[in-house]
């Protein structure tokens, strides 16, 4: 074909294949969709169900000490599981959203935020078209301004935005990954958190993150368990892979400069939420005080205005904001471009484990990882192979990957079934 004919059929070759997708747009145009109605669902398992014994010590079931803000209390001080809430109050919570045209959605939200959907949210959705999600997400954070702006209220609004884009991608019949870029990478390295450390070096993981057991009420004896534990994961990790430790809101600056300096021999990547999440100042002087590894912060955090606080404190290195608690998709993709702007990495905590973090990760640049948890060690090997299906694992030379599924949407079926 010579360059005149080119040009001539070249208007004619993209106009057709325009067509479709002007059809189709057209079509849609006639036919809003319109918000129905809302269903609270249980949420399932970050990890999946898990219906065995898991073996004895296991860290993953939470049955053991981990340090936390409540360890200066010694009756609440063993697990968690002492001052969290009993199990089946005030637990996370899947949101189903249903449209007049057949097409649901689904997001998950954090804890009591499904009484604010119902009590407050409903009213102002009712009738409104899912595609007009940026003004539906301004509508349900003015609305609730007056008595949150962070916590429960954004639980709430985390799983509306989450259930808004999960429509918006089956409408279009497109993973929504694709409706926030498409692919910044062939597939997403991945780290592991929890104190199981042999069966995740045993599945392939490269990076681990250890869950500190001590604080500052434990004293010196504390600080060489924690060191301890850092030994034994550098000596059976070896030279090249990478140590991150999670402090859980429990320490002090003193304590971390402290801890800092014993851990510097292991090479710990980063040490997370040293401090109570309000500590912005804190942290900032801490990214000055320690050279040694990362400061890093943002799973307690809200909104891009929290994250806001973070950078103008200096306060971490890296971001971990959680899309089911810090406002939903629509919110971190706000977080994530202000991180960018700065060239800060964002790590949403728990981002491997549900699909809008990993369509958020997989479309962003400035977000390298995911993190991940495993289901307890002692199951039998179908529990292993239904995560690895589940979260599309493969290996390389950073050990762990996963990629999203193609699914329309989230593919939330893929997740909870």
């Amino acid at each position: 074909m010579n360059r005149r004919s080119f040009l001539k059929s070249g208007p004619a070759m993209g106009a057709a294949a325009a067509a479709p997708l002007a059809a189709q747009a057209q079509d849609f145009g006639k036919s809003k969709l319109k918000i129905t109605g809302f269903k609270l669902l249980p949420a399932p398992p970050r990890t999946g169900a898990v219906n065995f014994k898991p073996a004895p010590g296991a860290w993953s079931t939470q049955n053991v000490e981990v340090a936390s803000p409540m360890s200066i209390y010694p009756e609440y001080k063993a697990t968690r599981s002492l001052f969290n809430p009993d199990p089946g109050k005030l637990e996370d919570f899947v949101l189903e959203i249903t449209t007049d045209k057949g097409i649901t959605g689904r997001g998950l939200g954090g804890r009591l935020g499904g009484a604010v959907i119902e009590g407050h949210l409903i009213k102002l959705l009712l009738g409104k078209d899912p595609f007009d999600v940026e003004r539906l997400w301004d509508v349900m954070w003015r609305s609730t301004m007056s008595y949150g702006r962070k916590g429960v209220t954004m639980n709430a609004i985390s799983a509306v935005d989450i259930a808004l884009w999960d429509i918006i991608g089956k409408a279009l019949k497109m993973p929504v990954y694709k409706l926030l870029g498409g692919q910044t990478k062939d597939r997403i390295p991945c780290y592991c958190t929890g104190n199981d450390i042999e069966q995740h070096m045993q599945f392939g993981f490269k990076r681990l993150k250890l869950a500190a057991p001590h604080g500052p009420a434990d004293g010196l004896a504390g600080m060489r368990k924690n060191e301890d534990l850092a030994r034994q994961t550098r000596k059976a990790l070896g030279d090249e892979g990478d140590i991150m430790l999670d402090c859980w809101m429990s320490w002090t600056e003193r304590y971390t400069i402290e801890m800092a300096k014993i851990l510097e021999p292991y090479r710990i990547y980063w040490m997370e939420e040293v401090l109570q999440p309000h500590e912005y100042a804190g942290f900032g002087r801490l990214r000055k005080a320690i050279q040694s590894t990362r400061i890093v912060t943002g799973e307690h955090e809200y909104g891009r205005y929290g994250f806001r606080d973070l950078l103008e404190h200096e306060s971490a290195e890296i971001w971990q904001p959680d899309a089911q608690w810090c406002g939903g998709l629509t919110e971190l993709r706000k977080i994530g471009a202000l991180a960018a702007a700065y060239d800060i990495p964002v790590i949403p905590h728990a981002g491997g484990l549900t699909p809008e973090t990993v369509a958020f990760t997989m479309a962003t640049t400035n977000a390298p990882w995911c993190e991940l948890f495993m289901p307890p060690p002692g199951g039998p090997k179908e529990v292993y192979q239904k995560f690895e299906d589940r979260m599309r694992i493969t290996r390389g030379p950073e050990g762990i990957y996963m990629q999203p599924h193609d699914e329309p949407g989230f593919g939330w079926n893929l997740f909870t079934d």
